[in-house]
């Protein structure tokens, strides 16, 4: 029995199956900050910390010794618990296929965001984030649509100077990506399809994201180092509920903070 607690849970395998098969259909598109950095992973739950291959100096223990501390980073988790009614799971174990799983996906949301913003924004003392890292001057998108070609390519221009080559990736908030999906230019050539041309790479939804983050996709700049990927586990359940969760431990690491311009709306 691992520390997920799987085997407690008043749960089939086949209930079980269709939790995994669902959260997974919610959390592919909802990860958006993967599909822009390096994912190295996963390397279980005992998984602590990555090397930093840096140390610290120490008070010298005796005389003519010397000592250094190894810096490492240690590793966060990251935890969405759910209730559901276990009158929904029976009827999914006998063969519904309009079973309430609203709990789930609601769940899946909140973890992946929360992901999304460690990553890209940052998390306090515990994640330093792209966003937080660059030294880059935010980038102001405009006031109208057909002004955020230029603002992106003045983003990309940024990164060229600094000699951080593409393609590039270019995170987009709920509201600013559904404005590049609807939105035409002059002429009614499509707006993202003229980002695209301007970054080489994915323009991505990324749930949790305010305004945009431009990030160079060549590689070795920014790691997710992921422990225990996002995986269900049981907690308690009564006569009518089952509570259970949705965790992931995983460090992130800025190699090169100057490889990513945020963009404001």
């Amino acid at each position: 029995m691992n520390h997920l607690l799987r085997a407690l849970a008043p749960i089939t395998d086949a209930g079980w199956q269709m939790l995994d098969d669902e959260a997974k259909e919610r959390l592919t598109p909802a990860l958006a900050a993967r599909r822009l950095v390096d994912f190295d992973g996963p390397h279980g739950w005992d998984y602590s910390s990555r090397n930093l291959g840096r140390t610290t100096a120490l008070d010298s223990p005796a005389a003519g010794v010397a000592g250094r501390r190894r810096r490492v980073l240690p590793a966060v988790e990251l935890r969405a618990e759910f209730q559901l009614s276990l009158d929904e799971l029976r009827a999914g174990d006998r063969g519904a296929d309009d079973v309430d799983l609203g709990p789930l996906d609601d769940a899946a949301h909140r973890i992946a965001t929360a992901e999304n913003l460690a990553v890209l924004h940052g998390w306090g003392e515990a994640v330093t984030g792209v966003g937080a890292a660059t030294p880059h001057d935010v980038v102001p998108l405009g006031g109208t649509p057909e002004a955020w070609p230029q603002a992106v390519a003045t983003a990309v221009e940024l990164l060229l100077r600094d000699g951080v080559a593409g393609p590039y990736g270019l995170a987009l908030g709920n509201d600013e990506y559904r404005v590049v999906m609807e939105s035409t230019e002059h002429g009614g050539y499509a707006l993202r399809e003229h980002l695209r041309r301007i970054v080489e790479g994915p323009i991505v939804w990324t749930p949790g994201l305010s305004g945009g983050v431009l990030v160079s996709q060549r590689g070795d700049d920014y790691l997710l180092d992921v422990g225990q990927d996002l995986a269900l586990g049981y907690e308690r359940h009564d006569a009518e509920t089952v509570t259970l969760y949705l965790e992931e431990s995983f460090t992130f690491h800025v190699a090169t903070p100057e490889a990513a311009v945020r963009l404001s709306s």
